[in-house]
Parts: C-alpha cells; sequence; structure tokens
C-alpha cells in the first residue's frame, strides 16, 4: 500500500477521505459564512494560549469601545444635562405678568462657601397656585427652603457652621427630586422669603426658559477637539493593533489549512472570522465596561457638569454605527494584514524581499497637519466651523503622521546599526528582518503619548493662564457687591455692618443710578448714551474722586468719559427714569436739572485698575435717592487675609444685608481643581493605554519567540549564555519603544505649542507628568522583558532540537 489513496473497489480499500466541495458550495454567502464561522471555532477553541491571545484582542477592542461609547454619549449628556437647567429656571419674561393667584416673584440668591458655588433662589407667591418648579410637589412655606441632597449632606457637616448661619433665616422642609438638579452632586436650595420685594426679583407665571447655549470660547473648542482627538486616534490604532495579537501562530495555522486542502481566499476569510471572534467578545465588554463605567458619573465633575449615570446613553445610531464598524474595521485589518504575506501548504512565505518603506507620504502627513493648524495660529480669535474642522483635521493628521513615521525610522535606524555586543546583534538582526510587530504595538504608545503630552500642555497653559489671572485680579483683598439699594440710609446701615464684620479692614459704598437725556421730537430716548450718577457722603466721594472740598448738598462733575457727549453739564436738565435697556420703550419722564454750582472733579485710579465711569457725585442732600426708579448699591469690602474665615463672615453679614446681593471678586479660582482633576484623569488614563500596549508587546515577543524556538535551541546546545538571550530580548523591545517615546515628544510638543498659541496662551509644559508618562512607556520595556523571560527559559532546551 502507498502513501497514495487507492480508488473505492481497489485491493479492497475504501476510501475514508471526506468528500470534497464542490467549488460553487465554497463560493458565495454561504461558502464565506462557513469559512468566518470555521475561523470563529478556531479562536474560541484555541486551547489556553489560543484563549489568552483571544482575551488580549477582546480587551484592545472593549476598551476602544468603551471609550468610543463614552465619547457618543456626550450630546445627549449635554441635552439632558441643559434640559433639566432650562426646565427648572426663567431669568425674566419680555413682557411680565401682572400678579396674579399663578404668579410669584423670583430672585438669585447665590453664593460660595469655601471656593465651592451654592445656587441659591428665592420665591414669593402671589396666591395660592403658584407655578412649581420640576423635582417639587409644592414651593416650601414661609421661611422654609428645599435643598439638594448633596447641600443638606454639606449643612450637616461638622465644618459648614457658617453656612449653616448664612441660610439659617430658612427651616429646611424638604430635598429637590432628581428632576430639580443638574447633577447629583449640585448644590442648591429654593426658599420662600417673605420679605422678598418687588426691585429684589421679578414676576413669572411658569418655570422653564427659551434659552440658547453660548457657543464655545477660543480655548474651551480647542479643548474639547483635543481630547476628542486624544482619545480616538490610540483608540483607532489600538483597535487595529489589537486584532493582530496571534497572528504569527494564526499564519501558521492558516499554513496547516492550506496542506489540507484550502485555497488563499479561504484562509483569509478564516483568519478575519478569527479576528471578528475577538472583535464580538471586546464589542460584548466594550458594552459592559461601559455601563460600568458610566455608574461612576455621579461622583465626577469636570468644569461644574455633574450628570447622573442615566444621562451617559449614546444615541440609536451612533451605537449602532459601532457595533458595525467595529468588527468590520477588526475584519478589514486582518484582510490587509494578510495581503503582506503569503500562506502556503508548508508555511509561510517569509523571505521575499522586504517592501522599501517610502517617506513621502509618510512625511505629508504630519507637514500638512501642520499646514493646516498654522493659519490658525496667525488668526486664532477667527472661531468659525471651518476652523473647527481644520483644528480637528490639522491634529489628527499630526497624530497619524507619526505612527506612519515610526516604521519607516524603525527601520533606518536598524538598518544602519553594526557591531555591539552580542546580544545587541541578536535584537538589531531580528529588527532588521521584520519589525512590523513591534513598530505596530508601540505606534499606539506613540499616539496616546503624544496625545496626553499635547492635551496636558494645553491645559497646564490654561491653568497658568487662569492663575496669573486670578493673581493679579485678587492680589488687593477686596470683596464687591452690588444689589438693590433703597435709600441711602440703609447703604450707611449696611456699611457699618460690614465695617464691625471680623477682618474687615475697610468698607465704602455708593449708590448708583442711570440717568438720560429728556425726551425731544424726532429723537429716540432708548439710543442715547446714559450718564451715571453717584450718591455718597463726603468721605465716600473721596474715596473715588478728588475734591476741592465737600459738603452734604454739593454736586461735581467728572471727565469720565472725555470727547463723549452724555449730556452732563451744569444746568443741564436730565431723565432719572430712562430705558434700563435699549429698545424698551420709554416711561414717564422724571426730570431733574444739574445745579449750575456743580463743580469739576477729577476721578482717582482705582486699587483693582478697573476703569471708573462716574459722570456725576452727589451728595445724599443734593438729591433724594428716592427719585430714583432703580438705584444699585455698590460695596467694596477690603479684608485681612491671615484672619481665619474672614471671607465667610463677610459673606454672612452681605446676606443678612440682603440675601441677592450679587459677589464680585477674585478670590477663588475655581478652574485650578477642575483643570488638575483631568490633568490627573488624563495621566492615569494614559497609563492604563500604555500598559495594554506592553500587554500586546508581549504576546507579540512570545510568538516571536516561539517562531524561533529551534534556533534558541541551537544557540542553547552552542553553550549561549541565557543572559544574553534576555538582553537581546531587552533590546529588542527598547529600540522601538525608545524612537516611538523620541517621536512623540517631539510631536506632542509641537502640537501642545501649536494648540498653546492658538488660544493665546504663553508656552507651558507640565514637565514632571511628560517625565512620568514617559517613564511609564520606558516601563514599558522591563515590563514586556520580565514577562518574556520565562517562555525564553523554556525554550532554550536541547529537547527544541528534536523533529518529526
Amino acid at each position: 500500500m502507498t502513501l497514495l489513496r487507492s480508488r473505492p473497489g481497489t485491493d479492497g480499500e475504501r476510501d475514508t477521505a471526506p468528500p470534497a466541495l464542490p467549488a460553487a458550495a465554497r463560493r458565495g454567502p454561504a461558502g464565506w459564512a462557513r469559512d468566518l464561522a470555521m475561523g470563529m471555532r478556531f479562536a474560541a477553541g484555541g486551547g489556553r494560549e489560543g484563549w489568552i491571545r483571544t482575551a488580549l484582542t477582546a480587551a484592545g477592542v472593549a476598551l476602544g469601545v468603551a471609550v468610543l461609547l463614552l465619547g457618543a454619549s456626550v450630546p445627549s449628556l449635554m441635552n439632558a444635562w441643559h434640559g433639566r437647567e432650562k426646565a427648572r429656571e426663567n431669568l425674566g419674561q419680555a413682557h411680565p405678568p401682572p400678579r396674579g393667584d399663578r404668579t410669584l416673584l423670583y430672585a438669585s440668591a447665590d453664593t460660595t462657601f469655601h471656593g465651592t458655588a451654592i445656587r441659591g433662589r428665592l420665591v414669593r407667591p402671589d396666591g395660592a397656585h403658584p407655578p412649581v418648579p420640576p423635582g417639587m410637589d409644592r414651593l416650601p412655606g414661609p421661611g422654609r427652603m428645599v435643598v439638594s441632597p448633596a447641600l443638606k449632606d454639606l449643612l450637616d457637616s461638622p465644618g459648614s457652621a457658617l453656612l449653616r448661619e448664612r441660610l439659617g433665616a430658612y427651616r429646611v422642609a424638604g430635598v429637590i427630586g432628581p428632576d430639580g438638579l443638574q447633577g447629583p452632586r449640585e448644590l442648591t436650595y429654593l426658599a420662600h422669603s417673605p420679605a422678598l420685594g418687588e426691585r429684589d426679583g421679578y414676576r413669572i407665571d411658569h418655570f422653564g426658559k427659551n434659552w440658547e447655549a453660548r457657543p464655545l470660547s477660543a480655548p474651551a473648542t480647542v479643548l474639547v477637539i483635543m481630547v476628542c482627538v486624544a482619545l480616538l486616534t490610540p483608540v483607532m490604532v489600538f483597535i487595529g493593533t489589537s486584532v493582530r495579537f496571534g497572528n504569527e501562530r494564526r499564519e501558521r495555522r492558516l499554513a496547516a489549512l492550506r496542506l489540507v486542502g484550502a485555497d488563499v481566499r479561504t484562509t483569509r476569510r478564516i483568519a478575519a472570522g478569527e479576528a471578528l471572534f475577538g472583535s464580538l467578545l471586546g464589542l460584548a465588554g466594550g458594552g459592559l465596561l461601559f455601563l460600568a463605567g458610566r455608574q461612576l458619573a455621579p461622583a465626577i465633575t469636570l468644569w461644574d457638569i455633574n450628570v447622573y449615570s442615566a444621562d451617559l446613553t449614546p444615541g440609536p445610531l451612533i451605537a449602532l454605527l459601532i457595533a458595525v464598524l467595529v468588527p468590520a474595521a477588526a475584519v478589514l485589518v486582518t484582510l490587509v494584514a494578510q495581503r503582506g504575506v503569503t500562506v502556503e501548504p508548508l508555511g509561510v512565505v517569509r523571505h521575499r524581499p522586504p517592501v522599501r518603506r517610502r517617506l513621502w507620504w509618510r512625511v505629508a502627513l504630519p507637514v500638512l497637519g501642520a499646514a493646516l493648524l498654522v493659519p490658525l495660529v496667525l488668526r486664532h480669535r477667527d472661531e468659525t466651523p471651518f476652523n473647527t474642522f481644520r483644528l480637528a483635521g490639522g491634529s489628527v493628521l499630526l497624530l497619524l503622521g507619526i505612527t506612519a513615521l515610526l516604521p519607516w525610522l524603525v527601520d533606518r535606524v536598524a538598518g544602519r546599526l553594526r557591531g555591539g555586543p552580542v546580544s545587541w546583534q541578536l535584537a538589531v538582526r531580528r529588527l532588521q528582518l521584520n519589525s512590523g510587530p513591534a513598530t505596530r504595538a508601540v505606534s499606539g504608545i506613540t499616539v496616546a503619548l503624544a496625545g496626553a503630552i499635547a492635551i496636558h500642555m494645553l491645559m497646564t497653559g490654561m491653568q497658568a493662564g487662569y492663575a496669573a489671572a486670578y493673581a493679579k485680579s485678587g492680589a488687593l483683598p477686596r470683596i464687591t457687591f452690588w444689589g438693590h439699594g433703597a435709600s441711602w440710609q440703609h447703604t450707611e446701615e449696611a456699611l457699618a455692618a460690614l465695617r464691625a464684620t471680623p477682618g474687615v479692614t475697610a468698607a465704602h459704598g455708593t449708590l448708583d443710578v442711570n440717568a438720560g437725556r429728556m425726551p425731544a421730537p424726532g429723537r429716540d430716548p432708548s439710543r442715547d448714551l446714559s450718564a451715571l450718577l453717584t450718591v455718597g457722603s463726603c468721605a465716600e466721594l473721596r474715596q473715588i474722586a478728588r475734591l476741592p472740598s465737600c459738603r452734604d448738598g454739593d454736586v461735581f462733575a467728572t471727565d469720565a468719559r472725555p470727547g463723549r457727549d452724555t449730556g452732563v453739564t451744569p444746568g443741564a436738565t436730565l431723565n432719572l427714569n430712562p430705558p434700563l435697556v435699549y429698545g424698551e420703550p420709554p416711561g414717564r419722564p422724571r426730570p431733574w436739572t444739574v445745579p449750575p454750582t456743580a463743580r469739576a472733579a477729577r476721578l482717582l485710579p482705582s486699587d483693582d485698575g478697573h476703569p471708573r465711569h462716574y459722570d456725576l457725585l452727589l451728595t445724599p442732600a443734593a438729591l433724594d435717592p428716592s427719585r430714583f426708579t432703580a438705584p444699585d448699591m455698590e460695596l467694596r469690602v477690603d479684608f485681612d487675609r491671615a484672619v481665619p474665615d474672614a471671607v465667610e463672615h463677610i459673606r454672612n453679614t452681605a446676606a443678612r444685608i440682603g440675601p441677592t446681593l450679587y459677589e464680585g471678586s477674585s478670590l477663588d479660582n475655581p478652574h485650578d481643581q477642575q483643570i488638575g482633576g483631568v490633568r490627573t484623569a488624563l495621566f492615569a488614563g494614559a497609563a492604563i493605554t500604555l500598559l495594554l500596549i506592553g500587554a500586546g508587546l508581549i504576546i507579540s515577543t512570545v510568538e516571536q519567540l516561539y517562531e524561533r524556538r529551534r534556533l534558541l535551541s541551537v544557540l542553547d546546545a552552542h553553550g549561549t549564555r541565557r543572559a544574553t538571550l534576555g538582553w537581546s530580548v531587552l533590546w529588542q523591545t527598547a529600540l522601538p519603544v525608545a524612537l516611538g517615546l523620541l517621536l512623540a515628544l517631539t510631536c506632542g510638543l509641537t502640537l501642545g505649542s501649536l494648540l498653546l498659541t492658538i488660544i493665546g496662551t504663553g508656552l507651558a509644559a507640565d514637565w514632571p507628568a511628560i517625565a512620568g508618562m514617559t517613564a511609564i512607556g520606558a516601563a514599558v520595556i522591563l515590563f514586556v522583558t520580565a514577562l518574556s523571560l520565562p517562555p525564553l527559559w523554556r525554550m532554550m532546551r536541547p529537547e527544541g532540537l528534536r523533529t518529526e
């Protein structure tokens, strides 16, 4: 009997080979589906090593899918966040409703406690059926308030005695429901204040407002775009790398299939089936990871945005696209990879002349990206949709450009290396023969690190800019309050209360009101330039102007706006009831004549550098403030920073003066903590990404060792030391990673500098964070080497020379 099977019926032998499938059965959708299913069975039943490769592929795809789902949830998140704010708010109606059974007075009473903003609203119902905002069944009773759960916890905490004193006029009567909160950690309250006056707020008959979000500023736009680019670009690279884990072993299995009769196209479809199985597992794992991760959303606050877990919901269409495109991309990457090798029945042909890597298109990508960004540097204030796309496209091209440059750079550098220790020569020779697996995994490190460095630079520059601005404006320890002023006597009482507050070194204040020209035929009074009249005692007026002499009853005209005709001259008649806003119908004129005895006074420069625009200074006896339509009280309070909680004591006094007083100060910089939190999260995300990519490098390195197991056995039989081969593994990993880190630093610093120039911020780099991320990338080398040594020792045995 020969090795060849005889035909049926010959020599009594029966053919036991499976019948060959007709050619038509191997083609068409049914045949493709069978090949894909076979590949999925190989991936699912490949033993321990096969499951490790499949699990790592699924982990890489799952991470990418989770990030994609998170990005796809941002629109719904912002819609839900803004929607709850719109539903519970009313900033005033164009035509205020008359007082009735279904109206109420509504006013803002925001405050700050230890740098944390607290949203406050005061109401006073006009009747028995007032409107009720979302999150509560009915309005609280007089002297009571409903609070958010987070504010209730803050009020109950031991260190909030001063805040309890500030809100002590109201007793907590309930908790606001989720529908009335922007997020679970929001600090807000709504109180029923019987003392709320007509001048302190405005009348409304419903909650809910027509509100359109303002376009993002240039720094915010750049930051949002860069976060998306820096997250999604490594994800795309990482998904493409993940589906190629285990490529060496897969190609050997395909060679065995070729030996039993499969053609090249069949093997490619089977390989695509293996990648499809890992990507589908990753798709399911990414969905679970996203669902688990979104449970952490209530604990995270970024730029005062805090949302519920349910708000993180991707749109159905985008989720469907992710579910379709991710497996499709996995299959496409696998098919493209299969075109680069020749799978023959006796093995994979890898001894063909290597394809020469062209440089021109690799350099063209980052050059084109820089060409898109440079015009934005020259005209960074032009915020248009075209410039937004230009910014995103330029950033993506720069990051993808370094991914394309890395293989060429590794080949060029490795090809020029000569000599050195034996371990070095072994590593270099391996890279010269095939550097593809190493550079594919390292490209993920390069993109992730470059994007992280660019965002860190952007945030560092923004944080430094905010810190400098707050340091400059807050250098003078001063708090300013504005609010309705009933009379000059009320202002004096407020100043007396502030001067008696612990930590206050000085307190000054005035009453301010706008005045306009008297109506005249053919002239629209709403278009006139209004004048600012200021009422204060002689002592208070001397704080803002140089007066020749002063006694109660004097009037002074200033040089606030030279060259602009405001109509404020001695003997002129002014209207004390001008339109408050442009386009408002004029009310009944309230004439007042500037005394002919008004003298000139020169305004003093302000301590904080802000210009002053007082056109007319009056003492209380010169004009009764009760004649004003809507006088504003301005209080300027200086304090001693050394006194503990001086700022909180001042805010408590201001709340007793008037809970609707608006505070203006530069004492609390909310951006520092916010940006710091984002930078920390970004650093952690970059570290996790680098470690996952390191895991891919381990698989790639072990597969290359397995492919060379016979060579390793020969080297061991000839007495090669294990340390020599261990060092060769280290150099083989270190060289691509070092070149990748060099490219990442160059690209990240370049992109970060361009972005900082676009937003008009001085160049700044967070060198400790950059050094930390670079160190993590270098640690990946040791990590890969250490975990590759045990398989290396197992393969360096004489038994590896056996053959069958």
